[in-house]
């Protein structure tokens, strides 16, 4: 190595080894904004929800029957000490219950001083979206549906319906779990 004595021709000789001995630089990246949910299917019809909107996903536990509620209030189920009333998502939207069997789920929602536990046919987990995926088209659903929907995603063939836990802890028909009597 040659001894350079001008401060300038010192730093020209030391960018010329650095850049002889450097890796070469990473490769830019793509940066994509993504949006995650819990996937669920009501029916026939998946559906997402913000990850932040559910606190628990419970297997079905077992519900004690409220007298003289609703059929879609499936009844309320002791959760570490916690009761729980236990809504059938599907038969509170198009009326027709769920038929409970080994994939059935419990969503637990909080929402303000409303807590609840939403019985869907099956969870999914987390679903991970990309923001060019989003559509406002929502997917072929009933009206008594399509008014919690709020956008969707399309992956491929799959068509999801985002569906807003706000809309339904805001309906008054969701709060009023008492049936009409004589």
């Amino acid at each position: 190595m040659a001894v350079v004595s001008k401060p300038y021709a010192l730093l020209q000789d030391i960018e010329k080894r650095s850049r002889t001995k450097a890796l070469g630089l990473p490769q830019q990246v793509e940066v994509r904004r993504t949006w995650s949910g819990v996937g669920f299917r009501l029916g026939k019809v998946n559906l997402l929800t913000k990850l932040d909107e559910v606190d628990e996903i419970l297997v079905s536990p077992e519900m004690t029957r409220v007298p003289s509620a609703l059929s879609w209030v499936k009844g309320i189920a002791n959760i570490r000490g916690m009761l729980l009333p236990i809504m059938d998502l599907k038969d509170f939207i198009d009326g027709i219950a769920i038929q409970s069997g080994r994939k059935t789920r419990i969503i637990l929602i909080r929402k303000g001083e409303l807590v609840s536990g939403l019985m869907v046919d099956e969870v999914f987990g987390m679903r991970h979206f990309f923001e060019e995926e989003r559509t406002e088209a929502v997917p072929d659903v009933s009206d008594s549906l399509k008014k919690y929907l709020h956008g969707a995603f399309r992956k491929g063939d799959m068509h999801w319906g985002v569906f807003n836990m706000d809309n339904l802890a805001a309906d008054p028909s969701f709060l009023e779990v008492a049936g009409r009597t004589g």
